[in-house]
């Protein structure tokens, strides 16, 4: 079995990477979402939208189940406290992540104006509220979490939701936000033709841009952020204990990790080309590359919070002390390689069946699948 030390970095990875594939998958429907009432103008063309992420929404669901899964079995002190923390913050995830199956699903039965746009609605809460609270969460990461631990190990959270939305949290929603919007865009030009295909490549150059003007403001801004920085001695094999380090905080912390390794540098570097290889593809239509662009700028934007948190994955404003770590926030070496050994028989089989299912439903959708289908298309 692999050593302790080396489990933990493993599943600090492949929690990040889940997490990525999450947001690939599952962002490009989100962004459908949030594009839908306004890129379709007419019924026909909104089902037009709804339909290329109609039938797979559900099957990319399980990034997000599995990365939730993942957190709750490799990381159950960060489970534990962040869903305490994020308590309602979570809730309003999960009550707009409701209005997607109701509303694929039932939205187009009934020939009614009204309750169509009502499910319209209904789907653009479903992609635009998430995202954007993912992105304050993060943006929350980074400046810290009001908990501490008692010597028993009981977290106890000591802020507000509204204390959640603070400025620099909510710049991090709306990048998260504009980057979902802009990779649901460019799969929309994939996908379709005609006045759809002209207003979402305009979203596309319109969010892309936005994406990467945010994400230029908040690394700026976090630059003056005080970040944390363990002092004490770490031994990476030692069993997890939050408590048995000393944390203090430090004007520029976020950014010592890009000094002592240079090559991280490469992440937020991925981000800024990511996004403009998609703004130029865009431009000359080539709607499969900008999709590919857009993916690269996630794993840049989503890689970069990584980076700048590590080692730390929940830090503490109020106690730095109990800050959880990738060491010291983890379930037991049995358990870290057991999950590793699941991962790698079931990982495989996801990406597997997922490229499939998309390789079967690829193609354009017209208006005249729409009318020849209109009972059974959603």
């Amino acid at each position: 079995m692999l050593d302790y030390e080396t489990l933990k970095l493993i599943w600090w990875v492949l929690v990040g990477a889940l997490l990525l594939g999450f947001a690939i998958m599952d962002g490009h429907d989100m962004g459908v979402g949030t594009l839908l009432p306004f890129a379709g103008k007419t019924d026909v063309e909104r089902r037009i939208m709804i339909n290329t992420v109609g039938p797979h929404w559900d099957g990319n669901q399980v990034w997000f189940i599995t990365a939730g899964g993942a957190i709750f079995a490799a990381w159950p002190l960060v489970y534990a406290t962040a869903f305490s923390g994020f308590y309602w913050a979570m809730l309003a995830v999960l009550w707009a992540l409701f209005f997607r199956p109701v509303g694929f699903d039932y939205r187009s039965k009934i020939e009614s104006p009204v309750w169509r746009k009502t499910w319209d609605w209904g789907l653009f809460v479903g992609g635009f509220v998430p995202p954007v609270i993912f992105g304050v969460a993060f943006g929350n990461l980074l400046q810290g979490v009001p908990f501490h631990f008692d010597n028993d190990l009981r977290s106890f959270y000591t802020g507000t939701f509204w204390a959640l939305l603070n400025p620099f949290a909510l710049l991090t929603g709306l990048v998260s936000s504009a980057m979902i919007t802009a990779h649901g865009a460019n799969y929309l030009m994939i996908r379709t033709e005609g006045d759809v295909y002209r207003r979402v490549r305009s979203a596309s150059l319109i969010f892309g841009t936005l994406t990467l003007v945010l994400f230029a403001a908040a690394g700026v801004w976090l630059k003056d952020i005080p970040g944390f920085v363990i002092t004490s001695a770490i031994d990476p094999n030692a069993l997890p204990n939050p408590l048995d380090k000393t944390v203090v905080m430090q004007a520029g912390a976020w950014m010592q990790n890009y000094s002592l390794y240079p090559a991280t540098q490469l992440v937020p570097t991925i981000g800024f080309a990511g996004g403009l290889l998609a703004l130029i593809a865009a431009k000359f239509h080539k709607p499969l590359i900008a999709f590919v662009g857009t993916s690269l700028s996630m794993l840049g934007i989503i890689g970069t919070a990584g980076v700048s948190l590590f080692p730390f994955i929940m830090p503490s404003s109020s106690d730095p002390r109990s800050s959880l770590t990738v060491w010291d926030s983890v379930s037991s070496q049995l358990t870290l390689g057991l999950m590793l050994g699941a991962t790698v028989i079931f990982l495989p089989l996801i990406i597997v069946y997922t490229s499939w299912a998309y390789k079967k439903m690829s193609g354009k959708v017209t208006a005249a699948f729409i009318h020849a289908n209109d009972k059974s298309a959603y």
